[in-house]
Formats: C-alpha cells, structure tokens, sequence
C-alpha cells in the first residue's frame, strides 16, 4: 500500500447539510456526531444537517461541527475498511489546516472527542472576543509571487499590524491583520503582480498578531485537558516541524492562533518523508485542491463524495480480498 497521510480540513469548509448522508449509512458516524452532541449539550449535529447557515458560519458553531464531521468521516472509513475485510492503513502523518489540528489530533489519539468540540467551540469564543477594539480583516492573494510578499506586507504596514496568515498553494496567500493594512495590501496587491486580493467576508484576523488575547486564554483553557502523545505523526502549522509529544501538541494548539499555516510546507515535507498519497478527510475538498497544486505527483483524494454510498469515498477498498 502507498504511504499516506490523512489531512483534515480548517473552518471554511463547512456547509448546511454535511455529513448527514454519511450518519444516514454509519452507525460508527451516526455514534461520532451523537458524542459530540453530549460533549457540548446541544445538537451540534442538528446544525450541520439542517442550519440554517448563518447560525453554522458563526465561529463557534462551525469549528465544533467541522471537528465532529471529520471525526465522524474517519470513523465511517474505518467502518468500511472493516466491512470491505482491509486492514485500516496506518498514516504516516495526520495533518491539519489551522482548526483541522484539532481533528487530526483526535486522530492521533493526542485529544479525546468530547475534549476536541468543548476546546474548539471555546476557541471560536476566544477568537472572536479577541481584538475587541482593533477591526481585523483577512484577504486572499492570487498569484503573486513568493519574492514579492515583503512588499505586499509593506504595502500595508502604514494601517497597522498585517502578516501572511495562511500560504496555501504556489501563489496562493491569505494575509491577516487590521482590517485597513488588510485593505491597503490587497488593494496594491495587482500592482505587484497578483492577478487577485480580495478581501473575505470575515471579521476574524485569524493567525495574527490580534489573536493574542484568544492565545493566552487558550492557554488557560488547554492547561487542565489530557494530551497523549502522538501515535501518529503530527506536523506543526508554522513550520512544519514534527509535534512528538502531548505536551508540544498543547503548545501547538497555543502558537498558532497567532503564527501563520504554511500548508506548503506541511506538503513538502509530507512528500519528502515518502508520502505519495493525500486522503482529505472531513467535508469538502479544499484540501485536496490545494495538495493537487502543491505536488502534482501525489495523488490527493476527497473522502467527501455525495455520489458515492453514503456520501463516503473509500480508498483501498478495492483491495479487499474476493469473497
């Protein structure tokens, strides 16, 4: 079997209806969503499969349920992979964009479910609190070149504080900050060479140096909970730096609300260690969009197919034994 590494999407990737037809045909996931809805005291999953959306975008909703269907579509996998009489493969990594560590680390057996929903609803609260006074924006980059990033920050650096929040593929960054450095940035950015700089619809400065407040509460937060160390191979957002321990998974979850992802990096170094297939696990596909431009060689699937049974495409299940 290939090496390969299962990627768990960040907040973005949510969307009313999802993983509903997955709970629908798994018990195992129908059992997920059901511990998380006792986790938190409150039907987290009602929301995802029914919204409305603008109550499942606000940060506190959509980080817990994301968490909760990516969980719950390892553990449909899982389900099948038994069924089909396959060996579940052993990643050589579990990576996650931003929010995503926290679905990863479950994964890895670092964090318990129930603790991974209760902290991330509690990461919503803090970063959306976090701030508070000082208007924070995100925009995304298109096709600028890497060289020209300093540039663009300048560009920015007469409204506040801006920084490279997320570098997602060649010529793709989200930058982060105070929203008229944000502005100003993205405004200048075809003048450097972008072909794009668009400003989201966000209120949240994510990765940035205004998440600082929601840094040192999650720090208090996370003080008490159980961390495991890794069974599975954990990458750094930051940096990609191998995460070994519980106690440096801890740090991790502190350090980068306020330091950018470098999924580029997380790839790379993917890739280098003999990674030559990505399974995004959880809904959507943004992730495997991203690793389809960052290392076109690897091969990069979504387990989140709506024309597949139960909404699940399964990997390696075609290797199961003739019965």
């Amino acid at each position: 079997m290939d090496r390969i590494a299962f990627v768990f999407p960040g907040q973005g990737s949510q969307s009313v209806g999802m993983g509903k037809t997955l709970v629908e045909a798994s018990p195992a996931a129908a059992a997920v969503m059901a511990e998380a809805d006792t986790a938190l005291g409150e039907s987290i999953s009602k929301l995802a499969f029914e919204g409305p959306a603008e109550q499942l975008d606000l940060t506190v909703n959509a980080q817990p349920a994301i968490v909760a269907v990516s969980v719950a579509f390892l553990a449909a996998l899982r389900e099948r992979w038994e069924r089909a009489g396959v060996a579940a493969p052993h990643p050589a990594f579990a990576a996650g964009h931003s929010l995503g560590q926290y679905s990863a680390m479950v994964a890895a057996g670092v964090l318990t479910l129930a603790d991974a929903v209760r902290l991330v609803r509690e990461r919503g609260r803090q970063m959306q609190a976090s701030g508070q006074g000082r208007s924070g924006a995100m925009a995304a980059i298109i096709g600028l070149d890497d060289s020209r990033i300093p540039e663009l920050l300048a560009l920015g650096a007469g409204g506040g504080s801006v920084t490279v929040a997320n570098r997602n593929s060649p010529g793709q960054i989200v930058i982060s900050g105070d929203r008229p450095a944000v502005e100003a940035a993205a405004a200048g950015a075809k003048e450097l060479g972008a072909r794009r700089g668009i400003v989201l619809p966000v209120s949240v400065a994510a990765h940035s140096a205004l998440m600082a407040e929601a840094a040192r509460g999650m720090a208090a937060v996370l003080a008490p909970v159980a961390f495991a160390d890794p069974a599975t191979p954990l990458l750094a957002n930051a940096d990609a730096h191998a995460i070994a321990t519980g106690e440096e998974a801890r740090t991790e979850l502190i350090e980068h609300l306020t330091t950018g992802v470098d999924w580029v990096a997380a790839v790379n170094r993917m890739t280098a260690e003999g990674v030559t297939t990505f399974v995004e696990v959880g809904p959507g596909k943004v992730l495997t969009g991203l690793i389809k431009r960052i290392a076109p060689d690897a091969a990069a699937i979504a387990t989140d197919e709506p024309s597949a049974e139960g909404g699940l495409l399964v990997p390696f299940a075609a290797e199961a034994p003739a019965k």
